[in-house]
């Protein structure tokens, strides 16, 4: 996964779901046609990550639909908004720009109006058009620019660092070819090796030609169809023009100001600053790593569970004290579970979760 994370350009297109996660939830709108298998010349898995680590964008719009089913109980009305149901359930269609490392647009839309961040150069803003307001924020010199990677040597050595950044966690090949966005694509399929994973699969589908993410799906342990998926439905990868990325307030919109403090050239944050806690901790790694956190009292998930109060404070415990109980030899607390993930709260305070099975998380609250 290092091979993605190693690319500017992927590391905004292929995760743009967290961006959703952001600025909220979103309407059904699109849908993914299947089309015949093109027929392309055969390239290998290490090919194919040669091809990631070595594309080149200039730019890229385009419209993309992102569905989740995750699997979760009926909880969501439980806390009484749409945040939580958005996020990890539905269809959410996103109108997405790409300018070079400082300029990217991200609109989110819904039938009840639109939802944008955008990136120039050094200024962000968000905005809702359903709430009528508007954050701009500036961003201190240097901030979101990403090093360029050193690039390969040869083909050969691209390859021998490609799989190497997957191996020994990964199993690595070559899925089916697919046509997405009206654009011919190979698929590469990523399968972990570690047999607690929730993850069957996280399929990939690269543009044959441009060397782009197109498609990024993940399935479920068990299951053949995706519990997440997010796709292009039209993709162009003619330079946005610059007036993509200028943001002018309409007239009685709400603007909130934040301007982020410079840095001292050759400084660092402090781990505080970082957002780093010693409270919060990993254990394993891959694909079976699981996050342990400690809450404080006033969190903790066995006083609240137990003693309901109003508002949001009562709204989450209803929650936590409709999650099934659980207990073993590592204590007890209540469990949530999804097609992808498990998130076990203990009653001495600790949340631990991955993408692995109750059963791995057991294994650690007992350690």
């Amino acid at each position: 996964m290092s091979v993605l994370k190693s690319r500017p350009v992927l590391r905004w297109l292929v995760p743009a779901t967290a961006v959703v996660t952001v600025i909220g939830g979103g309407a059904a709108l699109g849908t993914f046609a299947a089309q015949a298998e093109p027929s392309l010349p055969p390239r290998t898995a290490a090919q194919l990550l040669v091809d990631l680590q070595t594309s080149r964008l200039e730019g890229l719009s385009g419209t993309v639909v992102q569905r989740a089913d995750l699997g979760l109980p009926p909880l969501a009305g439980l806390v009484g908004g749409d945040n939580l149901t958005g996020l990890l359930t539905g269809t959410h269609t996103l109108r997405v720009w790409h300018s070079g490392p400082d300029r990217q647009r991200i609109a989110l839309l819904d039938t009840l109006g639109e939802r944008d961040v955008i990136r120039n150069g050094r200024d962000v803003w968000t905005w809702d058009s359903r709430a009528n307001a508007a954050t701009h924020r500036t961003l201190p010199a240097g901030e979101g620019e990403a090093a360029a990677p050193e690039l390969p040597a040869t083909p050969q050595d691209a390859a021998d660092r490609a799989l190497a950044a997957i191996d020994p966690s990964t199993e690595v090949s070559v899925g089916r070819s697919a046509t997405v966005a009206g654009r011919d694509a190979y698929e590469l399929v990523l399968a972990p090796r570690d047999a607690a994973s929730l993850v069957h699969q996280v399929r990939i589908a690269i543009d044959a030609r441009e060397h782009v993410p197109l498609r990024f799906e993940v399935f479920a342990d068990g299951s053949d169809r995706p519990a997440f998926e997010m796709a292009f439905t039209e993709v162009s990868y003619a330079r946005p023009d610059a007036d993509q990325f200028t943001f002018n307030p309409p007239p009685g919109v709400k603007v909130t100001e934040e301007t982020v403090g410079e840095r001292p050239a050759g400084t660092r944050k402090d781990r505080a600053g970082d957002g780093e806690r010693p409270d919060v901790r990993t254990v394993g790694e891959g694909w079976g790593t699981v996050v342990v956190a400690r809450l404080d009292d006033a969190g903790a998930p066995g006083g609240p569970a137990k003693a309901p109060a109003a508002g949001a404070g009562g709204e989450a415990a209803a929650l936590l004290g409709a999650l099934p109980a659980v207990s073993g030899d590592w204590g007890s607390g209540r469990l949530l579970t999804g097609k992808l993930f498990s998130v076990l709260l203990t009653d001495d305070g600790r949340v631990i979760a991955g993408a692995v099975t109750p059963e791995r998380l057991y294994e650690v609250a007992k350690g």
